[in-house]
């Protein structure tokens, strides 16, 4: 049986555009350029059917290891704990108070970006500290 070679992680959300720019500013990812034809992802946009203008964006890893991003628009909220989130690798390596001041300041920079910080889940013998947030959209995702 062969190998999935890559993958993409789908964000159900109401503003994808919105969304899938805090996540390019979190992880470094960037905005694909635009479909052969248009100059811009606006002038692509534009070319849609008004229903359509605005249903989805996506972000890419720029060293093009890491998976696609896509953020499409849903007409629901979201209401209840995410079954999936992301890990953001923000302590890799560190431990004790090292990691702790690591994840503390990463998560002050994406509190600027519009996150929340939800808790701080403190070492415990067994597991190292994270600190679990919520993006722009309230999706829960982890520093740790």
């Amino acid at each position: 049986m062969p190998s999935i070679k890559q993958f993409q992680v789908t964000f159900d959300c109401a503003e994808p555009e919105r969304v899938a720019r805090f996540w390019c500013e979190v992880l470094g990812y960037v905005v694909p350029p635009p479909p052969k034809g248009f100059a811009t992802w606006d002038d692509f946009n534009r070319s849609l059917p008004a229903e359509d203008q605005g249903a989805w964006f996506a972000c890419t890893d720029p060293s093009g290891v890491g998976p696609r991003l896509f953020f499409q628009r849903v007409p629901e909220g979201k209401v209840v704990k995410n079954r999936v989130h992301l890990c953001v690798r923000a302590g890799t390596g560190l431990v004790g108070e090292e990691r702790l001041a690591t994840l503390e300041a990463e998560s002050a920079r994406l509190v600027a970006l519009g996150a929340v910080q939800v808790r701080i889940l403190r070492a415990d013998g067994v597991n190292e500290s994270c600190i679990v947030m919520q993006d722009v959209e309230g999706n829960e995702f982890c520093l740790d």
